[in-house]
């Protein structure tokens, strides 16, 4: 783990006032309140002069803040964003966003913003919660209430199961139940949950009678009539991996290779900007099917009989990058350190911007979330997006969602979907911290041996 000095010096200054506290009854009062601001974490303006490091410390701690200080008051969920919309108030929490919350919150363990045994507390909470919200056959709904855990339906017969969002939710918790070890009444709850909730999932209920492929939704008001058969090559590798995985109810490795690596975009191999993409649509799609399923599921050596995985990521991070410097569609801002296309706000609404769907939108995650790929042109970004872009961007939760110059619109709003990645995946970069955890799962390990994958983890 990162820090182990930081960390340690931290412990010891919570005993010396722990001590004082016990000494001194005035003193008391006040280590109350200190021992609080271990887990206050104070949004802050730009601040000139910042390292590379202070700046990823920076950006990721005040990121983080979306899913802390934002979290759903009464389950602790990931809000889906921080504006009302879709008439629903502020009860709106999200299941695969949180997922990527509860893997932010181990990187703020390690970084020394909140304590440990808050950070466990916080979790237990989002667990209890979840063990008593709707779900079908083991599987959440991508949105809930966040006061009841009742479903609230995404569109009108997609008021059910998604598979996929409920495998972004089981990334993170798997990733958490990794990190949680202790021998404490806390974490051995947090563990115990964790594992009753990853057992419940029936996986093969999603193969829809037998077949050979995952389907995204159900619901019993309206079955199967979503009918969305998951298909690669997108953002749900992730779900096939966790569905291989599976103990209880796992589908066969014919799921992965008869389902999900058989479409008609699923092989690539052309050449965009001089570089090769092995899988999926013309230029790669949008820049987030690089991130979702790679939060845990590490990249680096991952190969299977269909691709290289570190090199269809960074590929395609990279064509992404020249498209926004060609900039054929002539929009304001477009550079080397202004680029990266991918699903989020804009001016009209929402949209899946990529190369092939390009609206003048910039939207930071894409190129934050990158930083594995691709670390000096996303610190390049990054640098802009801060210091240029700041009196614009730079908001209490880390960067707004999106912007598109040309129109000289700046979002207001944050989506629990990019703001994650952005912590998770600078995270993986600087430690791999995230990889590591997740790729410890025994049950991953077997699932990827399973589907006949190739990684270094599998090799320990």
């Amino acid at each position: 783990m990162i820090k182990p000095f930081t960390f340690r010096s931290r412990i010891n200054s919570i005993l010396i006032l722990l001590i004082l506290a016990v000494s001194n009854p005035v003193f008391a009062q006040k280590t109350k309140s200190a021992v609080r601001d271990l887990n206050h974490i104070e949004a802050r303006g730009i601040i000139q002069g910042l390292s590379d490091d202070e700046l990823l410390d920076e950006v990721q701690r005040q990121t983080f803040r979306y899913f802390w200080n934002f979290a759903h008051p009464v389950s602790g969920l990931a809000r889906e964003r921080s504006n009302q919309a879709f008439g629903y108030g502020d009860e709106v929490v999200t299941s695969g966003g949180t997922g990527f919350g509860i893997m932010s919150t181990v990187v703020a363990v390690e970084r020394g913003w909140i304590t440990r045994d808050s950070a466990a507390r916080h979790l237990l909470k989002i667990v209890r919660f979840l063990a008593k919200a709707d779900s079908y056959h083991g599987v959440f709904p991508h949105w809930m209430h966040g006061s009841t855990g009742k479903t609230i339906p995404f569109s009108r017969k997609d008021d059910g199961a998604d598979l996929v969002e409920s495998s972004f939710l089981f990334q993170g918790l798997l990733t958490a139940r990794q990190y949680f070890k202790q021998d404490n009444p806390v974490e051995n709850e947090l563990r115990s949950r964790i594992n009753w909730l990853w057992n419940d999932i029936e996986w093969n209920w999603f193969t829809r009678d037998g077949q050979e492929v995952l389907y995204w939704h159900w619901s019993p008001n309206n079955g199967w009539a979503m009918n969305f058969a998951v298909r690669g090559f997108n953002e749900c590798l992730i779900m096939y991996v966790l569905a291989a995985s599976g103990e209880r109810y796992p589908v066969s490795p014919a799921v992965y290779h008869n389902g999900w690596a058989q479409s008609n975009f699923f092989k690539n191999g052309k050449q965009f900007y001089g570089i090769k993409l092995p899988l999926g649509f013309d230029y790669g799609g949008p820049l987030f099917f690089s991130h979702y399923s790679f939060l845990g599921l590490s990249p680096k050596g991952l190969k299977d009989r269909y691709a290289d995985y570190w090199e269809q990521n960074q590929n395609h991070t990279l064509i992404n990058r020249a498209y926004c410097i060609d900039n054929p569609r002539n929009f304001k801002g477009y550079g080397e350190n202004c680029w990266g296309l991918t699903a989020s706000d804009n001016h009209e609404g929402y949209n899946a911007h990529s190369p092939d769907n390009d609206h003048g939108v910039i939207t930071p995650t894409a190129a934050l979330s990158s930083f594995p790929y691709t670390p000096e042109y996303s610190m390049q970004a990054l640098r802009h997006f801060y210091y240029n872009l700041g009196d614009k961007i730079w908001s209490e939760y880390g960067f707004v969602d999106a912007f598109n110059e040309s129109k000289n619109w700046y979002a207001k709003s944050h989506l629990a979907i990019d703001q994650g990645p952005i912590i998770v995946m600078i995270e993986n970069h600087r430690s791999g911290l995230l990889w590591d955890l997740f790729m410890s799962c025994p049950e991953v390990q077997r699932g990827l041996r399973k589907l006949d994958f190739n990684s270094p983890y599998l090799e320990k």
